[in-house]
């Protein structure tokens, strides 16, 4: 498929890379114009200066940036993708944003003859590497059907979970399942460091147990070595957490542990560490008891 790919960062350039490995055409735009023209230098794609350009001879649109609002610029705003798309072309969205924003966007998309599927995605960058995504996909049938050989490049266990803005639900509901796992996990370290007990040990067993889980998996090691490799930004956590408490909320649902990780996660981009994996999530933690691991 002749594919516009708009966004470069962490998981957006590796999840393009299989597109060109899987024969798709790629143009690509970024915000930072020197990273679409090493990205494409590197990997035979075509770059465009504008989401608009990228679009303009494309069947299928895919946007993976930060937030809502930027989605909306990159496809709707002066220059935007969808201003130049050919009628009936096929917008996925793989971003992770609020699930009204994403409804909204499949309303205004469908205004401009775009059929729209709101496709986020889990796994963090290891999963982006190698392929293995696990993509949920909102949106018809058809539509999902039709972005299917694009899904099957990027990712392993692919899901059509309902219709659009549903895609986004799932996402938020998961990632805020893993704000809090986070946030457990970060608390039994702290109080077995009160109470004494060898943490490695303490890992080992809750890993091989009922108290193991990914999270655990991947975030113990650096949680207590105080080092946070970035795998999903701390910023980026708050904001799906808050996504996620929006749409239970409107709904009449309690979500108290989502609840608590917001505030936790709140406390550790006040601590400075934003830009860090959530697994610095842990000094706030430290910092609630007055104890260092």
């Amino acid at each position: 498929m002749r594919v516009a790919f708009m966004g470069l960062g962490i998981m957006g350039s590796r999840m393009a890379d299989h597109l060109v490995r899987a024969g798709h055409e790629v143009t690509v735009w970024n915000r930072t114009r020197s990273t679409a023209d090493a990205w494409a230098a590197e990997h035979g794609a075509r770059v465009s200066a504008t989401p608009a350009e990228a679009a303009r001879d494309a069947e299928a649109l895919i946007t993976m940036v930060v937030d809502g609002p930027q989605v909306e610029a990159v496809l709707l705003g002066p220059d935007g993708a969808a201003t130049a798309a050919p009628a009936g072309a096929l917008v996925v969205d793989m971003s992770t944003i609020a699930p009204a924003t994403a409804q909204r966007l499949g309303e205004r998309l469908a205004e401009r003859g775009l059929a729209f599927v709101d496709a986020p995605v889990t796994g963090s960058s290891p999963a982006a590497e190698s392929g293995t995504l696990t993509i949920m996909a909102g949106g018809a049938a058809a539509d999902v059907t039709r972005a299917m050989p694009l899904f099957e490049a990027m990712g392993r266990t692919i899901v059509h979970v309902g219709p659009v803005g549903h895609g986004q639900l799932v996402k938020v509901l998961n990632n805020a399942v893993a704000a809090a796992n986070a946030v457990t996990a970060a608390q039994a370290l702290v109080a077995g460091r009160a109470v004494g007990v060898d943490l490695d040990r303490l890992v080992e067993v809750m890993g091989a147990g009922s108290g193991g889980s990914a999270v655990l998996s991947l975030k113990a090691g650096p949680m207590l070595a105080h080092d946070y490799p970035l795998l999903f930004k701390t910023a980026h956590m708050l904001k799906d957490v808050q996504h996620c408490l929006d749409a239970v909320g409107a709904a009449g649902a309690p979500f108290p542990a989502a609840a608590q990780a917001r505030e936790v996660l709140a406390a550790t981009v006040g601590r400075g560490f934003a830009d860090d994996d959530y697994a610095a999530l842990v000094e706030s933690v430290e910092g609630f008891a007055g104890v260092r691991l």
